[in-house]
């Protein structure tokens, strides 16, 4: 129970990688305030991981909108006290393509979500944390910003702009106690992932375990994380396990990328 007593704000929970954080989280004895835009699906993973709503409440936000993230830092202050972690997953993905194909909006939205979105939602979560004497900041990049595994560099170079972020942010933020770290996966096996796959290997009329294969066949570990695999490392960065590390990448990849 290394969250006990700590109150954990996610944001960009859905079927993937933010679900997994905030049952993790919640696994671990967090209070947890999950955070999307779409507000049915929030309801459904908070009874589901929470029947009775104890530990767990919802509040629909966007993060390109600064006010919504002011708004949605104080619901879970008002809700559950303060703010301790804020596990920052939601993201625009879905831009594919090299520079002959995206265009410049494809960047400016890319860049709008991935970097200004972000930290706006940190602003307002580390004001809280200001208050109760300092937390965590977990950041969710993307090993595309440093490999090339599919074609999609208005979205890689967002991640890479995170990632330079994080570093200021650090700084900035360490004197209040305030710790930000960049936990960057590959593949994550869980839903998206399944599906490309699926499609990938009926398009090419070859089976599942065909594409996989060849998805895994630079990794030291030859096997797809899942994505309570790397959601298992923000939960470690969330808590005081993690009390002095800060400005710090951790790559949950099998070892697909060595830098």
């Amino acid at each position: 129970m290394i969250l006990e007593g700590k109150t954990i704000l996610v944001t960009g929970v859905g079927e993937g990688l933010g679900g997994e954080v905030a049952r993790l989280a919640h696994r671990d004895g967090a209070n947890v305030m999950i955070a999307a835009r779409r507000e049915a699906s929030l309801q459904a993973i908070a009874k589901d991981i929470d029947p009775a709503g104890a530990r767990m409440a919802w509040n629909p936000g966007d993060i390109t909108d600064a006010e919504q993230c002011e708004l949605l830092a104080a619901a879970t202050v008002e809700r559950f006290g303060r703010i301790d972690g804020l596990v920052q997953v939601a993201a625009l993905d879905a831009l594919f393509g090299g520079l002959d194909d995206v265009t410049s909006e494809d960047f400016r939205r890319a860049f709008e979500v991935n970097v200004i979105g972000t930290t706006q939602i940190v602003k307002a979560a580390a004001e809280k944390m200001k208050q109760t004497g300092g937390g965590s900041v977990v950041l969710i990049g993307s090993q595309s910003s440093f490999k090339k595994i599919i074609s999609q560099i208005a979205y890689a170079s967002s991640k890479g702009a995170l990632h330079t972020a994080m570093y200021f942010m650090a700084s900035e933020l360490g004197q209040h106690r305030i710790r930000v770290n960049h936990v960057v996966p590959t593949w994550m096996w869980g839903p998206p992932v399944e599906r490309y796959v699926g499609g990938v290997a009926k398009q090419r009329g070859v089976s599942t375990d065909e594409v996989i294969s060849e998805i895994v066949s630079d990794m030291a570990i030859p096997e797809i994380p899942a994505d309570e695999d790397v959601a298992e490392s923000a939960i470690f960065l969330c808590s005081d396990r993690a009390k002095f590390v800060t400005g710090q990448t951790l790559f949950v990849n099998s070892g697909q990328l060595m830098p």
